[in-house]
């Protein structure tokens, strides 16, 4: 680069720098021995870290934005700059008002550097390994250049601390805050006065003694520890705010623009707003904080965006400073533009919601993949910069108030594009069971009165529902079942430089994604394995390995015991984060042992083959989600006649109906006769897992059991009442219809229970006593339907006639007759999305929870946090049918509204 760049941007009859001339150069030399570096504080326009190695005669520059973390893995940004003259090092002064850079500056470190392999080829490749040796800064570093963005006006590298000795843990104190004092005169920046070049120190390698700047460093350093954990010192008291600063109006791209009065909170300071900011990071923990000094908010499923607001123009810039404003469409930055602020930066993370109201990462990929762009969400949940005004330092329960109060007076506020990211002060643990109860990621926990710091800390805390992390993808094993797909990710994690092979992901693929992820990997593949140790042959078999730089997100269940991932699902890839960067991740508190599912057996053909291509979910998949609920299942499947959804296809495919054996069934599946009618061709059941693993290889998507045992086929145990709305019924009324009909059937002595169909409705189940018979059991519930669609018309409706059925919904007795089914609890649906027939309790039904809520790839995560089996009762509970009764008194002889 030289230094021409240097020279053309200072007047050096001005700044006192140094002009880098050969007086300059041979004044260094004396004191600057190869393999220089140093660190300058430098207070400009915002506070940065002037990193500077010296090579070929002249110091590469990087400006690191927040200054060098000793963290493992923690990035910092370091923007590129010119490269500096060597006598540049010793500088320390103020550099003044109209010139480049100006403001105050001060060595903050110095020493030497040391780089691991060729200096140069790294440097050109963009990735220079190195070892420090100065007088705060030890150990091993890396820097590596990001991928160039549209738009970008210079080079953006990563400042990496490498796991050594040097390092510090995840929470440990800055070292910035710790020791923020000149190495050189033992000032810190802001007690730099006029410059004296004369006075101005040269760079060396050589280790100084500096009793006066080491005391002040450990004063600061004892200061900062006292000041810097709020996580540790409980919920201090906040001062009234400050005074509302005056509304401005600005002309900006030819339109007027009025900033509202804003009460702003103490801690705020004025301050020009930043380029970037680092986001702060949570760490992981098994549970979620008790007490009252936290908030809890929904964890959301995206990417982590901040929205960066100035003179009309919108930026949504990426957790690593990426631009990523034309990869979301207009609508965001369009809704963020129309806010009454001149500027402004929010914290906050881009979603697409599916069917069941989630966030969900997958649909979001897709709709990037795809170039759609109407249904993304920004939900902002921090508010870090407003009208000139720094909120970084203000707890974090008065910057939510400011941000809901700033998007409340947004214009078309509500279920916009630009939505408030609510909290809870609920008992964490509470908040957490909740959303894992209805499949939802995690929870992010965060100290109220807590500063927003950059980086990870305990200030915020996140506990998941399930295992979730990034991989490195090694290597793909084609797809057996399409030409130029992937079946299967390898995958790995980094253990220093080492990448540990930790299994496969071969489910949550689309077929576009599967189609995609081949286009992009194979240009990509290598002859030798990327994997630090050699893989058996049975990991090894048809595997195509790739450069380990692509990064894939996996939900997964849980770790086997030789560190393999159990029950993995793809759920997108992550290109906003470096693959070097991955490594296992691990909760402060150790992880309670799953119980491992039983062994399968039946051998899959195909396992790749997709079956739901929307949710991605293969036969592999559809096989695993049945291993892991079969305790649940089984008790509602084992030992009764079967009717099944088949879908050889996949659910694009053809459907049928099938109760009797096929051709090449599996021997697991039993094969069973009417009593009725021996002659006739058998039913289908299932006595193990290996039966229900026979239904999956068979593409059975559906699961209908009868509502009697094998044991006894003429006495029902089994109550069903499906309740099926019609076009335009709200949820609300098919939640209030399955009330009335628990209502209805306790006040007849049976016990009620309720699942999601998986379709659009509910089910109400009773368990029954085998006593009354099919023709018994029928009229009880035909008369119970009929007797809510005499008494409200308007609801409801008896009749399966569609024409009847609109506005209304059919409660459907017909699933209690001899030869009829209805879906088991917890069998998959053959619908869009994969959907589950869960079982929940009364108190969770709500509008939060659709009929499609639960899916074969989340129902997983809510049952494994479930305190307790809202089923787990269900067959204590059977009571006899009442004899002789009819539905017209079931519900009490009144229904609602008190009319009889």
């Amino acid at each position: 680069m030289g230094l021409s760049t240097y020279r053309a941007k200072r007047d050096f009859t001005v700044t006192p720098e140094p002009d880098g001339g050969a007086k300059g150069k041979a004044r260094a030399a004396a004191s600057a021995s190869a393999g220089a570096y140093v660190i300058q504080k430098h207070a400009a326009r915002r506070l940065h870290y002037d990193l500077r190695l010296e090579m070929d005669g002249v110091l590469k520059s990087w400006a690191v934005t927040r200054g060098p973390s000793l963290v493992p893995g923690e990035k910092r940004l370091a923007v590129h700059v010119e490269d500096h003259p060597l006598a540049y090092g010793g500088f320390e002064g103020t550099i003044p008002e109209g010139q480049y850079g100006a403001g105050k500056v001060i060595v903050w470190d110095r020493g030497s550097w040391t780089p691991v392999g060729d200096p140069h080829k790294g440097y050109k490749k963009g990735h220079l390994e190195f070892a420090l040796d100065g007088e705060k800064l030890h150990g091993r570093w890396h820097l590596v250049r990001m991928s160039p963005h549209p738009g970008d006006k210079k080079e953006n590298w990563l400042l990496i601390k490498v796991e050594d000795e040097a390092a510090r843990p995840e929470g440990a104190p800055e070292i910035t805050d710790e020791a923020p004092l000149s190495v050189v005169s033992g000032r810190d920046v802001e007690e730099v006065g006029a410059p004296s070049a004369a006075k101005s120190p040269k760079l060396s390698t050589a280790k100084t003694s500096r009793p006066k700047a080491a005391a002040r460093d450990a004063k600061a350093s004892e200061e900062a520890e006292t000041t810097a954990s709020g996580a540790e010192r409980g919920a201090r008291a906040v001062s009234a705010p400050a005074k509302a600063k005056k509304t401005t109006a600005a002309r900006v791209n030819g339109r007027s623009t009025r900033a509202t009065a804003w009460d702003l909170p103490k801690g705020a300071k004025r301050a020009p707003l930043p380029d970037f900011l680092p986001p702060a990071l949570a760490t992981l923990a098994r549970q979620a904080p008790k007490g009252r000094r936290y908030v809890h908010e929904i964890k959301f499923d995206g990417y982590r965006i901040a929205a960066r607001l100035e003179d009309g123009e919108v930026r949504l810039l990426t957790r690593t400073g990426l631009d990523w404003s034309a990869r979301f469409g207009t609508a965001i930055r369009e809704a963020a533009a129309a806010l009454p602020v001149s500027d402004a930066m929010l914290d906050g993370e881009v979603v697409v919601e599916g069917g069941n109201g989630a966030s969900d990462f997958s649909a979001l990929q897709a709709d990037l993949s795809e170039g759609r762009t109407d249904r993304f969400v920004y939900y902002a949940f921090d508010l870090l910069h407003l009208d000139g005004h720094d909120l970084t330092g203000a707890p974090l329960a008065e910057r939510k108030a400011l941000l809901e109060q700033l998007l409340t007076r947004a214009e078309g506020s509500g279920e916009g594009v630009l939505r408030y990211s609510g909290h809870f002060e609920d008992d964490g643990a509470m908040v957490l069971q909740h959303a894992c109860r209805l499949s939802l990621e995690g929870v992010v926990s965060k100290l109220k009165d807590a500063p927003y710091h950059s980086g990870r800390s305990r200030d915020w805390i996140k506990s998941k529902c399930s295992e979730r992390q990034e991989f490195v993808i090694g290597g793909f094993v084609p797809s057996t079942t399409a030409r130029k797909a992937i079946g299967s990710l390898v995958l790995g994690v980094y253990e220093g430089k080492r990448l540990v092979h930790v299994g496969r992901v071969g489910t949550g693929f689309s077929n576009k994604m599967a189609s995609d992820l081949h286009t992009l990997l194979a240009p990509e593949a290598v002859e030798e394995s990327p994997f630090s140790a050699r893989l058996t042959a049975d990991e090894a078999r048809g595997v195509t390995f790739v450069a380990p730089k692509r990064v894939a997100e996996v939900e997964f269940r849980a770790w086997t015991g030789d560190g393999h991932l159990r029950h993995a699902a793809f759920r997108g890839l992550r290109d906003d984060k470096a693959a070097a960067d991955v490594v296992r991740e691990a909760a402060s508190q150790p992880a309670e042992t799953p119980k491992t599912p039983p062994k399968r057996r039946v051998r899959l053909t195909h396992p790749d083959r997709i079956y739901w291509p929307d949710a991605g979910v293969t036969k592999e998949g559809l096989a695993d989600y049945y291993a892991e609920v079969w305790p649940r299942i089984a008790p509602f499947i084992v030992g009764r006649p079967l009717a099944l959804v088949r879908c050889p296809e996949g659910i694009e495919g053809q459907h049928f109906f099938q109760k009797h054996p096929w051709k090449g069934a599996d021997k697991a599946l039993k094969e069973v006769h009417d009593p009725k009618a021996p002659d006739e061709p058998p039913y289908l059941a299932v006595e193990t897992l290996d039966g229900l693993m026979a239904l999956v290889q068979g593409a059975a998507l559906e699961i209908h059991p009868f509502g009697a045992p094998l044991s006894d086929w003429e006495r029902p145990d089994l109550l069903t009442m499906d309740l099926d709305p019609g076009e335009g019924v709200p949820w609300s009324a098919v939640i209030a219809a399955a009330h009335e009909v628990k209502a209805r059937l306790e006040t007849a002595g049976l016990a009620a229970f309720v699942k999601t169909s998986g379709g659009k409705g509910l089910h109400v189940c009773a368990p029954l006593k085998p006593r009354a018979d099919w023709t018994e059991l029928k009229a009880f519930t035909k008369a119970m339907a009929e007797t809510m669609a005499q008494e409200a018309p308007d609801t409801y409706v008896a009749t399966i006639t569609k024409a009847k059925r609109r506005g209304r919904i059919l409660v459907d007795y017909l699933r209690n007759q001899r030869g009829s089914t209805a879906v088991a609890p917890y069998s998959a649906r053959a619908r869009a999305g994969a959907p589950v027939s869960m079982p929940i309790a009364w108190e969770e039904l709500g509008e939060g929870m659709g009929p499609q809520h639960f899916t074969v790839l989340n129902a997983p995560a809510r049952l494994a946090n479930l305190s307790a089996d809202p089923w787990a009762d269900f067959r204590k509970a059977a009571a006899p049918l009442p004899a002789g009764r009819t539905a017209g008194g079931t519900a009490g002889g009144k229904r609602r509204g008190g009319r009889r």
